[in-house]
């Protein structure tokens, strides 16, 4: 999506009516990005918030509006992460023991579901697996930069991805 440079200006003066069209332009896949972090629509308009008003504060620091798509959605990552370590600490270490799937799920599964069924199995994770599941499978994140990114270790990492799949596989078992 690309904006008109004016609205980046009106925003870097703070004038309510460019920020007001910056809002509108990126507000609904914002809050995508949000839902998948949180465990409902509230907390995912909380970090929507707060993500608004870390962009507001931080676009004088943007050197080009050109990656103003990348940079937003990094820092409504960034702010659903900060509202988690605000609430919630991530369990330092799990173990893996009865946790490997024990059923597999035909390949045209998901494609059986709509969004927001898939959006409610994520959201009913625990919010270390949801949000490993999140960085890793929907960013593109590798186990030492989450590591680094929620204060944990790499096995820790690695140990709520593979929980998070399979609690997602037993769901959709049941389901399917």
């Amino acid at each position: 999506m690309s904006l008109p440079a004016e609205v980046f200006e009106q925003c870097l003066r703070n004038e309510p009516r460019g920020q007001e069209v910056l809002y509108k332009a990126y507000a609904s896949r914002m809050f995508g990005v949000c839902l998948r972090y949180s465990s409902n629509r509230i907390a995912a308009e909380d970090i929507l918030q707060e993500g608004f008003i870390k962009v507001y504060r931080s676009l004088p620091t943007l050197r080009s509006f050109e990656n103003f798509d990348p940079w937003i959605h990094r820092i409504m990552v960034n702010s659903a992460l900060n509202y988690y370590q605000q609430q919630l600490k991530l369990p330092n270490e799990i173990s893996l023991k009865n946790e490997m799937p024990d059923a597999t799920i035909p390949e045209d599964a998901l494609s059986k579901l709509s969004y927001k069924e898939l959006l409610s199995i994520l959201q009913g994770l625990p919010t270390g697996y949801r949000t490993v599941f999140n960085l890793h499978v929907m960013e593109g994140y590798n186990h030492r930069e989450i590591a680094e990114m929620l204060g944990i270790s790499e096995n820790t990492s690695k140990s709520q991805l593979l929980r998070a799949k399979s609690r997602m596989k037993k769901i959709l078992t049941r389901i399917l």
